[in-house]
């Protein structure tokens, strides 16, 4: 674990990443869906390498913002093959999202850890928040928690993006909606205090921030370091964890090539005990969100092309303006 610098009470500014160009479609969604079914795995694999040639050859921003994350994760400039194995690793775990929501378990070879002390959890009926990242495949976690007995997950998010993830879930398997605590409304909070009460476990991602006024962006975010420079991290799903005195656990899904995939559960925090003010809250809070930063960190190095964060996310196009 790297030594915790002090945190500032409010982030800097960032780039809203949400303004950027959405490069799929649901069309686009379809026809690969089309072509996973009709040709099998084996063919529609094959029509990832001109994708990913296609994607990487027309972007400019994109490798500009690879080669920066790659540099830092691999300890090392990032050369072009650098950035065609993570693009291609992106378009691999799109492709396996055609299967997985299917329940096609059976083409792949999907492994677990760190399992045992949620199970253990919602034995005891007692429900945890699930803390993960652009990183590997949400598909392989939420397949791995399709097992008979393991716990239910609900996914936390807010309106705009809910839409967006059951569009696109639509276009490839109408069938496969999750479960989805929409953020913002009144009767959220009731629904998410009965679903973890039940022994469910409740699903953020933190490695974005809230897009939307500076005012709702630094109230909602905490700036730690990470990869060796300062970035700024959602503290939300931490929040949320600390007023309904819940376990925190970092969730991923790492693909390791080929049809090989690794879940991977990892505590992170414990706001079960409650804090005597909030100068202890706050510690804890910036304890738990640079030990996020750390974990992440860590599977970066460990499996640096699984992070699908494309945008400019240290705010360093910014810094050369």
């Amino acid at each position: 674990m790297t030594e915790r610098a002090p945190i500032p009470e409010r982030a800097p500014p960032v780039q809203d990443w949400s303004a950027a160009p959405e490069r799929s479609n649901a069309l686009a969604l379809k026809v690969m869906s089309w072509i996973a079914l009709a040709g099998g795995r084996r063919a529609a694999r094959a029509v990832l390498h001109p994708i990913t040639a296609y994607f990487l050859l027309t972007s400019p921003a994109l490798r500009r913002h690879l080669s920066r994350y790659l540099g830092r994760a691999l300890g090392r400039p990032a050369g072009w093959r650098d950035l065609y194995r993570q693009c291609h690793a992106f378009a691999a775990t799109v492709l396996d999202r055609v299967y997985l929501l299917r329940d096609r378990f059976d083409l792949f070879d999907l492994r677990v850890e760190g399992g045992e002390a949620l199970q253990k959890l919602y034995e005891r009926g007692e429900g945890a928040f699930l803390v993960g990242a652009h990183l590997g495949s949400f598909e392989a976690l939420r397949s791995a928690g399709r097992c008979a007995g393991s716990p239910p997950i609900a996914m936390l998010m807010y309106p705009d993006n809910a839409r967006k993830i059951n569009e696109a879930l639509a276009a490839i398997a109408p069938d496969a909606a999750p479960r989805i605590i929409p953020l913002g409304r009144m009767e959220a909070m009731l629904e998410l205090r009965d679903w973890l009460d039940a022994g469910g476990l409740a699903g953020m991602l933190a490695d974005r921030t809230l897009p939307g006024d500076a005012a709702r962006h630094a109230s909602s975010s905490l700036t730690v370091p990470f990869l060796g420079r300062d970035a700024v991290f959602n503290d939300g799903p931490f929040r949320l964890a600390a007023l309904l005195r819940r376990k925190v656990f970092f969730m991923a899904g790492l693909y390791l090539g080929g049809a090989r995939y690794e879940v991977r559960f990892l505590e992170l925090a414990d706001f079960t005990e409650r804090c005597r003010d909030a100068a202890e809250r706050d510690a804890r809070l910036q304890a738990a969100v640079q030990c996020y930063a750390d974990t992440l960190a860590q599977l970066c190095r460990e499996a640096p092309y699984n992070w699908f964060n494309f945008h400019d996310f240290w705010n360093e196009d910014g810094d050369a303006g």
